[in-house]
């Protein structure tokens, strides 16, 4: 059966005018009664809404097919509706509704409704024959169109196709960065999704990812200097003096995957800002974006998940060595036969140990400086690195710890940038001094004296009592914390309550603390186990597509990468989030139960073996993962299976 034949022309309304949803549903009832095809009109809107209810119809991208079987269609059938402006469909990606198709089968059918659905469906994913409906100008050109689609005849206009390459061989109209602190999922799915979007629009674009690899697809001058705009969607520092004078839209990474058709029109119309490179700005990670109106506590967090995302490589990967340095001595040694006197060595006493030990133990020794160096380097860019620098080498020493580093980078950098306030009323002659004598100098000097004299004792008895708390408080006390920082994990995944649950267990680590970190880590392998497991599980409360993504999340979960879950917590929020901030809650509180400990900041199962209690602690995971599950198949209602 051909659509056309399905498809009458009293059913078709080119140029619509509905207020919302609710209406355009109304409307498509309508024009499939006048299409005769209804014998109980009433009875079929019911069992369009009732339908609608289930999920969504609005497919994205523009497109919605309310459909239904229902007792009151007399035969298969079709009507259409375009609406050029759009309307809110709440669709699966957001994105307001252009093209409709109703559908309606009759009750006892062969399902045929799912047949016409699954051919339309292939057909209007060609972005030109969408386009092409959408413009049509009556009623014979909209079916002709689809006739033609069908036999294979259908072609895009000429004169566009060749605008399009054109402009294309010209120059690459948009170019984009993408970055965010740890640079394994945010970084990626901002990417996708602007090339995706510009990708329809008929918009050629080029997207240089931060990653955790580095820099990719970099962005070269010549085409900086003939792009016609340029995103920037980072929460963290990337270079920025290579855009000096170009019109730069500055955002966060989130938007870049929730809003980047906005993003585009904005590179495109001319709106964004001039971004002009400070002085002293070089090439690398230091040219601070900062976003129009950015507030306070988006500055804060931005400069510390800077000096985060520089930290991490050194803390994991001195983390797992020192690890598998305990691993070693604990299957040569037993511990508890060790005399007193000797047990503080432990993780040394076998020289391969010692060996691994000693390489780890030099990598962690950055965390602090290279944590408070690159907070002072967002703030205040290169000249406030040494005094950042040498401000969480001081808090290392001084028994602040993580605490000590946090304000000292922070207080490095707005003390550097005082200094440049200050010293500039000197003549220009000396402006090369100032980034390589009179910053250092006088910056290193007023850190050191701050955090010897004034921070230091204070956020060291502080650091002494936390961690004493922590390793002394009781067993509900634990499973408190652990339930806390597990839930955080999963409530933004991979947002600023993820982070600063992360940023918690990897600070404790400096200060001996261990039980913190492996809560956290269990907490964020939890979402994307738990929804990966309810793909199997229940079926009918996902999509086939999202069932699908079900082994790439059992990856990602194992790999403690919590935003696997993400997509699924942007189109469902209220059911989501809930149970896997339930589940996480479980498997940290379960960890700190099992009184199990994670030296390594990072790893999920590849460093399980050298975790404390490594079987419990896989327990903790699996039992947080299946309470997730459970509770997401009792909350979320069913898909739509076509």
């Amino acid at each position: 059966m051909r659509v056309t034949e399905l498809l009458k022309n009293a059913s078709i309304d080119l140029g619509a005018h509905v207020k919302d949803k609710s209406d355009a549903i109304s409307h498509l009832v309508d024009l499939m009664d006048k299409g005769g095809n209804l014998k109980d009109k009433e009875q079929y809107k019911k069992d369009v809404l009732a339908r609608e209810a289930s999920g969504t119809t609005g497919l994205g991208d523009g497109i919605a097919t309310p459909h239904a079987k229902s007792a009151g269609v007399k035969e298969p059938g079709l009507s259409a509706m375009t609406i050029p402006e759009g309307i809110d469909f709440q669709s699966m990606d957001g994105n307001p509704a252009r093209l409709f198709f109703a559908i309606a089968a009759p009750d006892g059918g062969n399902d045929e409704h799912l047949m016409i659905l699954s051919k339309l469906a292939t057909m209007i994913m060609d972005a030109d024959f969408k386009e092409a409906l959408i413009k049509a100008k009556s009623k014979e050109e909209f079916l002709k169109l689809i006739d033609d689609k069908e036999d294979g005849k259908f072609q895009a206009p000429e004169s566009a196709a060749v605008e399009l390459s054109k402009e294309a061989a010209d120059h690459i109209q948009i170019l984009a960065v993408t970055a965010c602190p740890t640079g394994i999922a945010h970084t990626f799915m901002a990417a996708e999704s602007l090339e995706q979007h510009a990708k329809k629009r008929g918009i050629s674009i080029k997207v240089e990812t931060n990653g955790s690899g580095g820099a990719k697809n970099v962005l070269t001058a010549d085409e900086i200097a003939k792009a016609d705009g340029i995103i920037i969607a980072a929460d963290k520092n990337v270079a920025m003096a290579r855009f000096d004078g170009k019109r730069v839209v500055i955002t966060k990474v989130a938007d870049g995957i929730n809003k980047a058709d906005e993003l585009i029109d904005r590179a495109l119309d001319g709106s964004a800002p001039i971004y002009h490179a400070k002085a002293g700005e070089g090439g690398g990670d230091e040219g601070g974006a900062s976003i129009e109106n950015e507030s306070l506590g988006r500055q804060v967090y931005k400069h510390l998940m800077n000096g985060v995302s520089h930290m991490l490589p050194f803390v994991v990967g001195g983390g797992i060595l020192i690890a598998i340095a305990f691993l070693i001595d604990g299957m040569a040694v037993d511990f508890n036969s060790l005399p007193e006197a000797e047990r503080g060595n432990f993780g040394s006493i076998n020289p391969v140990a010692k060996f691994f030990k000693d390489v780890g133990g030099a990598s962690f020794g950055f965390m602090l400086p290279v944590l408070a160096g690159f907070i002072a380097m967002s703030i205040a860019d290169r000249p406030g690195l040494a005094a950042g620098f040498v401000g969480g080498a001081l808090s290392a020493s001084n028994g602040s710890g993580f605490l000590g580093a946090l304000v000292a980078g922070f207080l490095a950098g707005y003390i550097v940038n005082w200094l440049k306030k200050a010293f500039s009323v000197l003549p220009a002659s000396l402006e090369g001094t100032k980034p390589i004598l009179i910053y250092p100098l006088l910056g290193v000097l007023i850190i050191g004296f701050i955090c010897t004299l004034i921070i230091g004792p204070p956020i060291a008895a502080i650091n002494e009592w936390l961690v004493d708390t922590l390793k002394n408080m009781d067993t509900s006390a634990q499973l408190m914390v652990g339930a806390l920082v597990g839930g955080m994990m999963a409530i933004d995944m991979g947002g600023p309550i993820n982070k600063a649950a992360y940023v918690t267990g990897t600070g404790l680590l400096a200060s001996g603390e261990y039980h913190v970190m492996a809560a956290v880590m269990a907490g964020g392998m939890v979402p994307p186990l738990a929804i990966a497991f309810a793909t199997f599980i229940f079926k009918n409360k996902f999509t086939p597509s999202e069932r699908q993504t079900g082994p790439t999340n059992i990856v990602m979960g194992l790999s403690f990468i919590t935003e696997g879950a993400i997509p699924f917590a942007a189109g469902d929020p209220l059911h989501v989030i809930p149970a896997c901030v339930a589940g996480s809650a479980v498997a940290g509180a379960l960890s700190m139960a099992f009184d199990c400990t994670l030296r390594a900041p990072h790893g999920g199962i590849f460093v399980v073996p050298t975790i404390g209690n490594p079987l419990m602690y896989l327990v903790a995971v699996l039992i947080g993962a299946a309470v997730g599950c459970a509770i997401l198949g009792v909350i979320r209602k069913p898909r739509p299976q076509d």
